[in-house]
């Protein structure tokens, strides 16, 4: 888990809506801030997890 601190951080508005680069996404069940896939606004690990329990739509598991 991410610190509640610096979620906090990362949801208030500062210079940062300004200067978009400064901006960093987090993901929004746990918080992380790496692996971050913006389409789903989630990290890598939540979105592992819930694709295969079949909570994303559109999302499939890729056998060949």
């Amino acid at each position: 888990m991410a610190k509640t601190s610096l979620i906090m951080k990362a949801e208030r508005l500062q210079k940062a809506s300004k200067f978009k680069t400064r901006v960093y996404s987090r993901c929004k069940l746990c918080g992380r801030p790496r692996g971050f896939l913006r389409k789903f606004q989630l990290c890598r690990l939540c979105f592992r997890e819930l694709a295969l329990k079949g909570e994303v739509p559109g999302v499939i598991k890729a056998s060949w």
